[in-house]
């Protein structure tokens, strides 16, 4: 057994995220982030997987059990600190300049990290915040 990985875990997998509207949720992640629909088991409940570069996000619809949806007001000051996720993109500032053409809402930036690279922060139809980012020099 590896005492620094006593677990032996290998790869990050998902996230799930509760969402109110799923064929909105389709359209951002599908649509707009460019993800693709992968197969879902036969759960009993209602929900959708989406996946891009191995990692996958699924989303189950709100209900008693799976809680409301998004995140919910947590008193961000700086979307960079607070709870989000974060997909690579190509050039931000070509993202950003689609993500006005589509209005989805923008959280915050773009901005340049220390690093060099630029990052927008925009909500998905659940106000989950999605980061966008792209490496220095582009």
């Amino acid at each position: 057994m590896d005492p620094i990985n006593p677990l032996q875990v290998h790869a990050f997998d998902h996230i799930t995220l509760i969402v109110s509207d799923l064929d909105a949720t389709r359209n951002f992640y599908i649509d707009v982030l460019g993800m693709s629909e992968v197969t879902r088991p036969h759960f009993d409940f209602p929900g959708a997987w989406f996946g891009i570069g191995g990692v996958q996000i699924h989303a189950t619809v709100s209900s008693e059990l799976a809680g409301q949806a998004g995140w919910g007001d947590r008193q961000v000051k700086s979307f960079s600190r607070g709870h989000h996720f974060a997909f690579e993109v190509v050039d931000v500032n070509i993202a950003h300049e689609e993500i006005n053409r589509l209005g989805i809402e923008v959280a915050d930036g773009p901005k340049t990290r220390p690093d060099g690279a630029l990052q927008l922060y925009v909500f998905d139809p659940d106000r989950h915040v999605v980061e966008l980012f792209s490496g220095p020099g582009t």
